[in-house]
């Protein structure tokens, strides 16, 4: 279905509407609106189509209308408002460089944790005190990829509707259980009051991965890009696990190692549901103390 050639689109980049949807960018705005932004046609494609539900307002422009027809066919299916724009307009409201085309408006998503434990999940990504939004929207994409059943922004974590956030994921917020905001002491300890283990993922760990108990049910908490995991939570879970590394790279960033690790607990999931996920989305400094070393010694998690 082709873009509405009725509707007359706008071309204003510093009209009040357009204002307001770029005034997303920024975190005050978004927890006052309860609105956020989601940028590109991978995004806005598998917010339509999954969760339209939280869809207010969809823009795009004549080209993008032309190259992602689909988009707009799940957006009218849905009864969602489809508004033509021009180019400026949409380089205007949107946070990135570069424009492609198409944006949509969306609701806030996150849940409670006390919801996602209800549902017995049986691998929980945790992040805690992750600053960057990249290395925080493809930790949640490769835990929607490797069919984890949720993830966790701990307290002092980026935001999750921070725009580089949401670009990263590419579109698995729309697909996964995602939670923002309780400490994580409280996430540990709630995830041992229902009868979950959890491994910290630091370099110090005497478990190495091939060790770790990843068949029972399990959260895994990752920390800080620049020093990890602070000792008391890695004292407050079940076994501290690191990844080895069998060459002479010092370390794996944060990203990777969390890609490491659940895939692995895909890999040796009950049933291995890891090998075929019922989701199937789409294909993907320093300190002292970071998820993967060489050999014991703290290692260094790149930003």
């Amino acid at each position: 279905m082709s873009i509405d050639r009725a509707r007359d689109p706008l071309t204003n980049p510093r009209a009040e509407r357009v204002r307001k949807v770029a005034a997303l960018a920024r975190r005050a705005v978004r927890a006052r609106e309860g609105l956020f932004l989601v940028e590109g046609p991978q995004g806005v494609r598998e917010a339509v189509r999954h969760r339209p539900d939280l869809v207010r307002d969809v823009y795009v422009d004549l080209d993008a209308a032309e190259r992602f027809p689909e988009i707009l066919d799940d957006a009218r299916a849905a009864g969602l408002f489809v508004h033509p724009a021009s180019p400026q307009v949409l380089a205007a409201m949107g946070d990135a460089a570069t424009s492609q085309g198409v944006l949509a408006v969306c609701r806030m998503l996150d849940v409670p944790l006390s919801e996602v434990l209800a549902t017995s999940p049986g691998t929980l990504a945790v992040l805690a005190h992750v600053r960057d939004p990249g290395n925080a929207g493809t930790v949640l994409r490769c835990a929607d990829a490797s069919g984890a059943d949720a993830v966790v922004l701990t307290a002092a974590s980026v935001d999750l509707y921070n725009p580089k956030v949401v670009r990263s994921t590419a579109g698995s917020l729309f697909h996964v259980p995602v939670v923002v905001g309780p400490p994580v002491d409280e996430v540990i300890s709630a995830a041992h009051d229902a009868g979950m283990i959890t491994h910290a993922a630091d370099g110090t760990g005497e478990v190495l991965l091939g060790g770790a108990d990843l068949t029972s049910r399990h959260a895994w908490v990752f920390g800080n890009e620049a020093w990890g995991l602070e000792p008391e939570v890695r004292d407050a879970c079940t076994d501290v696990v690191r990844v080895p590394i069998h060459g002479r790279a010092e370390s794996l960033n944060l990203a990777m190692a969390a890609t490491v690790c659940l895939y692995e607990s895909a890999r040796r999931r009950p049933g291995d549901r890891g090998a075929s996920s019922s989701r199937g989305g789409p294909g993907s400094s320093s300190g002292a103390h970071g998820p993967v070393d060489a050999g014991g010694a703290p290692s260094t998690v790149p930003v």
